[in-house]
């Protein structure tokens, strides 16, 4: 499938620096950029890359200016990432989809399938399951009793939806991604044994939700565990039971959030981020990699970053401490030494 610079441009409605009739079929990074790819520049650190790359066409920001000739034809944008992934989604619309239920998956009787769904080999799907339009199942899922997956939600292979839960429309859930499974929930006794509280509520994901893979969320202990719309998740994020994460929230990798968290709209934890039980986050925080969060933070918008949690600044001053601490240790100690020997020479 081939696109010229001047179809490119008016489905983004970018303005062309160069070549409009020059035509390309694949993308490519901007540093291995080839004749016949289109690739993107949005991060200043790789702008040197755009006067070397041999890529046909690369997408820029409207507030590019080179400052010496290139070899390939511009499309400015507004937003050249933004654009990048509309580019990728139509081209991923044009791609043939699968439909129809392979012979080789056990779709119980009284499961409901909707229509033009693929359901791939060794997929099973219990009693009393729903599968909306369009969805796609892929090989080895498994969709418990009672639960239901929406319209074209996309279920990659090896999912776990256990009985019981809800996955919205328009979803994607990433191979080897667990919903459901029973949160950490356990009494201790008096003869310092541990017993098992059974979890009998479920996982609610609304619309438009991704989980990465070998993602786990817990089903609540009671009521639901709730994933808002338009969260995603990465890759290895723990999510127990009885947890709320706002709209449009996003969580980097090897991220926990306890029990019964309560996370705000629009948040953004970064790689390794904790998030202790009981506790609740405001709308539109930020949390730096490897950040523990103990207590509430009730302050919308903050950025905060360390353990405990702080605002970024008040981490950033003690990091520099922090490194000049062996230097500031012998610094005390020969001031100390000084004063032990005014005070000795005092007593003379």
């Amino acid at each position: 499938m081939e696109f010229t610079a001047q179809q490119i441009a008016e489905y983004l409605h970018g303005e062309i620096i160069g070549d409009p009739t020059v035509k390309v079929h694949d993308f490519s990074k901007i540093e291995e950029g080839e004749n016949g790819t289109l690739s993107f520049l949005s991060n200043p650190k790789y702008s040197h890359y755009i006067y070397e790359s041999n890529a046909s066409i690369i997408l820029v920001n409207r507030d590019f200016e080179s400052d010496r000739e290139l070899k390939s034809t511009l499309i400015k944008v507004d937003n050249a990432y933004e654009s990048l992934a509309n580019l990728l989604s139509m081209i991923e619309q044009f791609k043939p989809k699968k439909n129809g239920v392979s012979a080789l998956a056990h779709i119980s009787a009284s499961a409901n399938i909707g229509v033009n769904v693929y359901i791939a080999p060794f997929v099973s799907v219990g009693e009393g399951a729903e599968i909306g339009n369009y969805a796609y199942i892929d090989a080895s899922c498994y969709i418990g009793e009672n639960t239901k997956i929406g319209e074209n939600t996309l279920l990659h292979a090896g999912v776990r939806v256990e009985k019981e839960c809800v996955v919205g429309k328009n979803c994607i859930l990433q191979a080897g991604a667990v919903v459901g499974s029973d949160g950490f929930g356990f009494a201790p006794t008096q003869d310092g044994t541990y017993k098992k509280i059974p979890q009998v509520g479920n996982v609610v994901i609304e619309d438009n939700v991704e989980v990465g893979a070998n993602t786990t969320i817990d089903r609540a202990t009671l009521g639901s565990t709730i994933i808002r719309k338009g969260v995603k998740l990465d890759n290895l994020v723990q999510i127990a039971h009885n947890v709320e994460i706002g709209e449009n929230t996003v969580i980097a990798a090897q991220s926990g959030v306890a029990g019964s968290s309560k996370i705000g709209k629009q948040c953004v934890l970064a790689g390794q981020v904790g998030i202790s039980g009981h506790i609740e986050i405001a709308d539109g925080c930020v949390f730096g990699a490897q950040t523990g969060v103990p207590n509430n933070v009730k302050e919308p918008n903050s950025i905060m970053q360390g353990y405990p949690a702080v605002p970024v600044g008040t981490f950033r001053r003690a990091s520099v401490v922090y490194k000049n601490l062996p230097e500031l240790q012998r610094t005390i100690h020969e001031l100390k030494k000084q004063v032990e020997e005014l005070k000795a020479g005092s007593r003379k």
